[in-house]
């Protein structure tokens, strides 16, 4: 499938996600990741996915960070994490949310992995293209500082605005399928627009 990463990584984005799950209609397989400018850390997204194919695609592609994306435990992030050889390497753990969620359940995970991601719970591990309600974040009580994902666009601005300005420890916002022309296709002049106005 075709992605436009370099004309995306020219906006100068913190981070650069690669999904490496099969079953994404975003699923990067390409031999190599394209150059990135200086800065652009890169994201490799994995759901339920082997250790040793973690390891392996992270060493390939040199990965920054681990993203976890799927329904994987507390004992297989211990076990992921005594296999890095690359201690630099961060690992980030998404959760899919609803009104429902139990926030007790982050507890476990709160001193094995770097941050938190809390995604919108829907019938894709991701990539549904709708937001959750923020407001039940108000129920987070730990200090580990998350990313903001699920369904952020254009629309979403003036709120994310007012939502960051809360007291909770928020690292980083998450955006993609809301920018897309099609999965893997950025909306570049939309990007910049998001980009510039928050």
């Amino acid at each position: 499938m075709k992605h436009n990463i370099t004309e995306v990584a020219k906006l100068q984005p913190d981070y650069l996600g690669f999904i490496f799950y099969d079953k994404s209609p975003r699923y990067f397989n390409a031999e190599e990741v394209p150059q990135l400018p200086a800065g652009v850390k890169k994201v490799g997204v994995f759901v339920n996915e082997k250790i040793s194919k973690v390891i392996e695609l992270t060493k390939k592609h040199a990965l920054d960070i681990i993203q976890l994306h799927g329904n994987e435990s507390n004992a297989y992030v211990r076990d992921l994490q005594s296999n890095l050889e690359f201690s630099d390497t961060l690992v980030w753990k998404a959760f899919s949310l609803d009104d429902k969620f139990d926030f007790s359940e982050l507890s476990s995970y709160e001193n094995i992995v770097d941050k938190f991601l809390f995604d919108t719970k829907g019938k894709e591990k991701g990539g549904n293209g709708y937001t959750f309600n923020w407001e039940i974040l108000k129920d987070y009580t730990l200090k580990k500082s998350f990313i903001l994902s699920g369904g952020i666009g254009l629309d979403e601005i003036e709120s994310l605005k007012e939502f960051l300005q809360t007291d909770l420890p928020i690292y980083a916002i998450d955006v993609n399928s809301r920018f897309e022309t099609k999965p893997g296709l950025k909306n570049i002049e939309d990007l910049k627009r998001f980009k510039n106005e928050l």
